[in-house]
């Protein structure tokens, strides 16, 4: 099989011809239909994500099930299926809290070995997955059977972009109809957590972003106003549009600890802050601490949209399939694994709003 593997920092994915490691009691393997690239592929190709190569990136796709191994229950040969960055083992203290996308078996299963090299060295993948193969060896938990006639291109972004941004609105933030709301990066994810707040009935939604494409599409998803930093402070201008208070809800999907504090800066007293980008691992924020205390103000982490991948995947595709959710406009480019380097460039330079392997 043919797959992109990480190989060192700051270095071009290796296009290369590896060989499948069998797979285990509980795998599934899958013919991947389809892959997204995500921005948290190119944050391991940065270092921003400490992971050690050879590892086959990709962790948003979907595909169809080509064989399970004997102790796999509930999933067969045939079964389409929308891969989980982050398992949902079922039996682990978090999945039977309802909180699957913490599940304690995400990291054991990114380290399982999962294909050889030409040169004999043995590769992992990225959240146990590896999209960005032909086929990819899984353990049952990171997969879930849906069912529908969507394309693969819209089913894969669910498999992280979807679930992250429209979760983050309806799961964890939790928007009430009329509120206000900004979302700051209006990315593939921003797109969704701007789409999560119009589903949710927000009365404004305020997209910032420097990007004029990323703008426009934010108002073409339901954004009601658009900022960009390039004009002037940023929470400035959100204040402005609010009476000068803030926002119900605002959303940050970058990563940077600077527009954390802004996203904390646009939310209103007694409003709400969402931390949907991922930052680098040994980043801080700092935040006025009596402003923490006077302003009650909450600050949220958000992992995975807060999804339960097992409920929440099929009711994506239920919006979509309703015309309430739009996947399709989010797709910018239709590429093949050999372009996945200029897919990298392509989402650094602001060209796309998401780019998809098929």
């Amino acid at each position: 099989m043919r797959a992109a593997i990480f190989v060192g920092q700051d270095q071009p994915l290796s296009i290369e011809d590896v060989e499948a490691m069998p797979p285990g009691p509980s795998d599934v393997v899958v013919t991947v239909g389809a892959s997204g690239v995500c921005h948290s592929d190119l944050s391991v190709i940065h270092g921003y994500v400490p992971l050690p190569p050879p590892t086959i990136l990709g962790h948003e796709g979907t595909g169809v099930i080509e064989e399970v191994g004997p102790e796999v229950v509930g999933l067969k040969k045939g079964d389409r299926v929308i891969a989980s960055f982050t398992p949902a083992c079922g039996t682990c203290f978090w999945c039977l809290q309802d909180q699957s996308n913490l599940c304690e078996q995400s990291f054991a299963y990114g380290m399982i070995p999962r294909a050889k090299r030409g040169d004999g060295s043995i590769s992992s993948t990225f959240t146990g997955l590896g999209t960005f193969s032909d086929v990819m060896t899984v353990n049952q938990a990171s997969v879930v059977k849906v069912e529908s006639d969507l394309p693969d291109e819209q089913l894969a972004l669910i498999g992280c972009g979807v679930t992250t941004g429209v979760g983050a609105a309806l799961n964890t933030a939790r928007i009430t109809p009329g509120s206000s709301v900004a979302v700051i990066g209006c990315g593939g994810v921003g797109q969704a957590v701007i789409q999560g707040a119009r589903i949710a009935g927000a009365g404004r939604i305020i997209a910032v972003d420097p990007v004029e494409l990323k703008r426009k599409t934010a108002e073409q998803q339901g954004a009601t106003d658009l900022v960009d930093p390039g004009q002037g402070d940023s929470v400035s201008q959100v204040q402005a549009l609010t009476g000068g208070r803030g926002v119900d809800y605002a959303f940050e999907v970058i990563g940077l600890p600077e527009t954390v504090v802004q996203a904390y800066g646009m939310a209103r007293r007694g409003g709400t802050a969402v931390v949907v980008g991922m930052p680098r691992m040994d980043s801080q924020v700092t935040l006025p601490g009596f402003q923490l205390f006077y302003d009650e103000k909450k600050l949220l982490g958000c992992v995975y949209g807060s999804a339960q991948v097992k409920r929440d995947f099929q009711r994506l595709i239920g919006l979509i399939e309703t015309g309430r959710l739009d996947v399709g406009s989010m797709v910018s480019a239709r590429i093949g694994l050999d372009d996945v380097n200029d897919a990298f460039r392509a989402m650094e330079a602001g060209e796309v709003i998401r780019s998809v392997i098929v």
